[in-house]
């Protein structure tokens, strides 16, 4: 019989295990030029995702970055989101002219980029050259 012991640490260990689950998502950051160079200097993959509000084909891309960031071998990916129509500094610094644009850099460099690209297999195999 379980009393009330046993009942509060099997709690305690599902809250630890929910804890953990949700650290294998991409950590997600605001992006600024310092931020970028923070995690290029950490030795982070960067994943940089330039989107829209009213843009069609970022909204399909959303739920498939999502579910790519609960890969495990994603875990490590840090993504900045850039808004199209308010960082224009940052769209002239990282030579993007659409929405809908992701950038892959490793190692500082940037190891890819897509426009307008929905195809799950296509941005993984993008997002796999980060790592």
């Amino acid at each position: 019989m379980i009393n009330r012991r046993h009942g509060l640490a099997a709690l305690a260990a599902f809250s630890l295990a929910l804890a953990g689950w949700g650290a294998s998502a991409q950590e997600e950051k605001a992006y600024s030029p310092a931020a970028l160079d923070a995690a290029i200097k950490a030795g982070q993959p960067v994943l940089i995702d330039v989107t829209a509000t009213w843009c069609p084909t970022c909204k399909a891309q959303a739920p498939i970055l999502s579910e790519l960031a609960k890969q495990p071998r994603f875990k490590d990916l840090v993504v900045f989101k850039i808004d199209f129509d308010s960082q224009k500094d940052a769209l002239r610094s990282l030579k993007v002219q659409h929405q809908s644009t992701l950038i892959v850099l490793k190692g500082g460099a940037e190891v890819g980029r897509s426009v307008g690209d929905t195809n799950k297999a296509s941005i993984e195999a993008l997002l796999s050259r980060a790592i």
